[in-house]
């Protein structure tokens, strides 16, 4: 996580017409990390596969795939991870690329991991997740400042690890992207608009910056989280009752809770950990998976069902099985 953090009582204090208990209740999130002005998404992904390194101990030299999950890549071009390449002194014999994905893109790298590892492509995949959206919000634009926060996870995927990776469901549904967009900057419209202006909902338009119709992302996830969920575990031959934990990607509080009710899953099997974070789009899930391996969560045979579903729209469910 970086450094910087924007606490709800230093929003309350640009936007006076809330209140911390209100940001708290609905959101679920008390302060949310937020990367330095200089501070890039390769930047943040470097620091976490270092510290991913340095915890267990892997050898860089043993690396042969990296994969970057990014939408605020350090350039258009070259591509991010050959940076991270660089920086982490990871051979170069190596692969890497970025691909292009949010709330659901830790799931598809799971897919794509594990594709290079039964393909015999590649042996030790270093999978990162990285985002900095706070740089594409607008300061006005009280809503998803509340929401959002920055950071970064990094992944070892190879044939040994502490949980084998499952089957998966994946899904698309590009007729939503005009719900959750930054217009502006790249080929389709790569000027400036420099407009800001309210929808029906009050939500900020700007072509500049991050907008999101959070009403029409709701319904989105209402509609598909809860056949992802099913479908996820028949792929895998599971019941609800099989699975130890649900994590789900880590949108926002009220969403996570009437997800969880919608999809008849207990509090209890049901993971919410998002008070100190925000919501860090690809970055939710590992980071989630990571505390509750050390809160020591894990024993015994412990599935663990992984549900990631936003930007694109985009989705994508899958177990980790633990202790098989």
């Amino acid at each position: 996580m970086p450094e910087g953090n924007l606490s709800n009582a230093e929003l309350v204090a640009e936007f006076p017409e809330w209140s911390v208990e209100k940001v708290a209740q609905k959101i679920g999130v008390n302060q949310r990390h937020i990367a330095a002005k200089e501070e890039t998404a390769g930047d943040m992904a470097v620091k976490a596969a270092e510290e991913l390194f340095r915890e267990y101990g892997v050898a860089r030299e043993s690396i042969d795939y990296i994969l970057l999950c990014t939408q605020s890549p350090d350039y258009f071009l070259p591509t991010t991870a050959c940076l991270v390449q660089d920086k982490l002194g990871i051979p170069t014999t190596a692969g890497a690329l970025d691909f292009n994905l949010g709330c659901s893109g830790y799931i598809y790298g799971l897919s794509l991991a594990k594709g290079l590892i039964y393909a015999s492509i590649a042996k030790n995949i270093l999978l990162l997740t990285s985002e900095t959206y706070t740089k594409y919000i607008h300061p006005k634009d009280k809503g998803n400042r509340s929401i959002f926060g920055d950071g970064a996870s990094a992944t070892l995927i190879s044939d040994t690890g502490f949980a084998e990776i499952g089957d998966f469901v994946l899904g698309t549904d590009g007729s939503g992207a005009d719900n959750l967009i930054v217009r502006a900057g790249a080929s389709r419209n790569p000027g400036e608009a420099n407009i800001v202006k309210e929808d029906d909902g009050g939500a900020l338009l700007s072509d500049d910056h991050l907008y999101m119709n959070g009403s029409e992302i709701f319904n989105f996830t209402l509609q598909a989280v809860p056949s992802l969920v099913d479908g996820t575990l028949t792929k895998n031959g599971l019941e609800k009752a099989d699975i130890g934990m649900f994590v789900f990607h880590q949108a926002n509080k009220f969403m996570l809770n009437t997800l969880r009710k919608v999809c008849a899953i207990s509090p209890e099997a049901f993971y919410i950990d998002m008070e100190d974070l925000g919501n860090t789009v690809s970055s939710t899930i590992p980071i989630a998976l990571a505390r509750i391996k050390k809160e020591n969560a894990l024993t015994g045979k412990f599935n663990i069902a992984i549900v990631g579903f936003g930007v694109g729209y985009s989705w994508g469910g899958c177990v980790l099985k633990y202790g098989y």
